[in-house]
């Protein structure tokens, strides 16, 4: 029997490369999907794709009445929602703190911290009366230490982790969990093309040589976790974060000595 039957999981970010992998995963596990994203084209391509057990809505994460209208879409469709993935997120061009335009901060932390908070606080009543379900943020390895010309992504994520733990504190009575998924650097097209207004690409000047596992992480291992953490596996499993890197954060692994 599929892990998902008979619940319905929103997914913010849905068209994109991990989004849409994650949607993808669901689907297969019996779930209701409901893909929200600003970019309608691919939302409903994807929706018609999968076709059955299928929703696209336009999601606007950084506004509470698209919030609401994506909430009441999922229930409207599928009877209720049970599952909440707080992934859209968006990358700021590199520059140093003192060359960053208040715009561009402002811009990142809105969709990326706002966003997240607005998700919890429009669907946690669903979620309640769907008698409980589970919540996951997708925050980043550049939120558990600083990272040069990344000031507005590095302080979201970091911020992402207080609101998780704090929503896992208000909600777990409510018998809604609540984690955090750390992702280091995987294969999506945010790696490999340029942030808007940036010039290279992560991967241009990134490479995955010198550590413990020496490949780029691919959105199918983000979303192996993310299906554990939403399962009744992880019933015991609130206010946690999950680090999915590759050894990137551990540091340069040792090297293999060759004759």
């Amino acid at each position: 029997m599929p892990r998902f039957d008979n619940q319905t999981v929103l997914v913010t970010g849905g068209t994109g490369g991990q989004g849409s992998n994650h949607v993808r995963a669901f689907h297969v596990e019996g779930a209701n999907v409901v893909i929200g994203d600003i970019d309608t084209e691919r939302g409903a391509a994807l929706a018609d794709e999968l076709g059955t057990r299928a929703h696209f809505t336009r999601l606007d994460v950084t506004d509470e009445s698209s919030w609401s209208a994506a909430v009441l879409a999922a229930e409207s469709a599928f009877g209720a929602l049970n599952v909440l993935v707080n992934n859209a997120g968006v990358q700021n061009p590199p520059a140093t703190i003192d060359n960053t335009e208040r715009a561009t901060w402002s811009r990142i932390l809105d969709i990326n911290l706002t966003g997240t908070f607005l998700g919890i606080k429009v669907a946690a009543p669903a979620l309640r009366r769907a008698a409980g379900g589970v919540i996951v943020n997708i925050a980043s390895t550049m939120g558990l230490g600083g990272t040069a010309n990344y000031a507005p992504y590095v302080a979201s994520k970091w911020a992402v982790r207080g609101l998780t733990r704090t929503a896992a504190l208000e909600l777990g009575r409510d018998h809604i969990r609540v984690n955090t998924i750390h992702p280091g650097v995987i294969s999506t097209p945010f790696i490999h093309e340029p942030a808007a207004g940036a010039t290279a690409a992560i991967a241009d000047f990134y490479s995955p040589e010198p550590f413990a596992i020496p490949r780029l992480g691919e959105p199918a291992d983000v979303s192996r976790l993310l299906l554990f953490l939403t399962s009744s596996d992880a019933s015991f499993i609130t206010g946690s974060e999950y680090v999915i890197d590759g050894g990137l954060l551990l540091g340069p692994a040792l090297q293999t000595e060759t004759a």
